[in-house]
């Protein structure tokens, strides 16, 4: 299965609202870690995940579902991707 990245932006949300949402794109296959070419694993910003569908498509229909469950309005956008980061924390 590819793998996807999905960015998330609940609207007048607070940070339980967050933590709220990284359990829900957790219960649908998402997480929010990184792995580096050399191993070290790194945590991606709030509202970033990444996570393996079978098409873009489902990916975010699971990304905007759990978005949805939060009860805020929200900006959901899911992309295939090569990437390169800079200055996360590693895990």
């Amino acid at each position: 299965m590819p793998d996807y990245a999905a960015r998330v932006e609940l609207h007048s949300a607070t940070r339980e609202d967050y933590e709220e949402l990284h359990e829900f794109m957790q219960q649908r296959g998402f997480g929010r870690v990184v792995t580096a070419s050399d191993g070290t694993r790194h945590h991606l910003p709030t509202g970033t995940y990444v996570g393996a569908a079978h098409s873009v498509q489902e990916a975010f229909k699971r990304a905007h579902a759990a978005a949805d469950e939060t009860g805020r309005t929200s900006w959901t956008v899911v992309f295939s991707y090569d990437a390169w980061w800079g200055n996360l924390p590693e895990v």
